[in-house]
């Protein structure tokens, strides 16, 4: 069994709308979904690949979940109380 974090943006559609897209992919056992961080978890016995497929298909904007996603749900969430700045570097 693999369990699969993916970062889908949720803006504008539901809940339910995402489940039925998941439910037509075989081997899916459960999803989780974290509107709050717009961060969806599945579990079940499938290829990752074949999540992302059925979710991009759906319209979905969708990708993998990454250490990245934490670190900006991170500064959103302390962003929400003041302004925070982030500045971007190139390192070449």
């Amino acid at each position: 069994m693999e369990t699969v974090e993916l970062k889908v943006e949720m803006v504008g559609i539901h809940e339910k709308r995402l489940r039925k897209c998941l439910s037509k992919v075989k081997g899916i056992e459960k999803v989780e979904v974290d509107v709050s961080s717009q961060k969806v978890v599945v579990t079940g016995y499938t290829h990752r690949n074949k999540i992302l497929k059925a979710l991009r298909r759906a319209g979905l904007k969708a990708d993998f979940w990454s250490a990245q996603n934490e670190l900006l749900n991170a500064y959103a969430s302390v962003s929400s109380y003041g302004s925070l700045r982030i500045n971007n570097f190139n390192l070449f």
